[in-house]
């Protein structure tokens, strides 16, 4: 699943998302998701998450 939906990610979910400095080598960072900062029910580049590891970025793809 691609993460550009929120009713699709759930605190606790392992996902990977592409952070701020990432976003032009497409580089993924995976980690387990503690706060949906993205407050509309859909985002075309992804919702915008904090991971456990208080990282930030957009969600890409959904693992579990």
């Amino acid at each position: 699943m691609n993460g550009r939906n929120r009713s699709d990610i759930k605190p606790g979910s392992e996902v990977n998302i592409v952070l701020k400095k990432d976003q032009i080598s497409g580089c993924l960072t995976e980690g387990t998701v503690k706060d949906i900062l993205t407050n509309s029910s859909f985002h075309p580049h992804g919702i915008k998450v904090r991971l456990e590891s208080g990282e930030v970025g957009r969600v890409k793809e959904i693992l579990d």
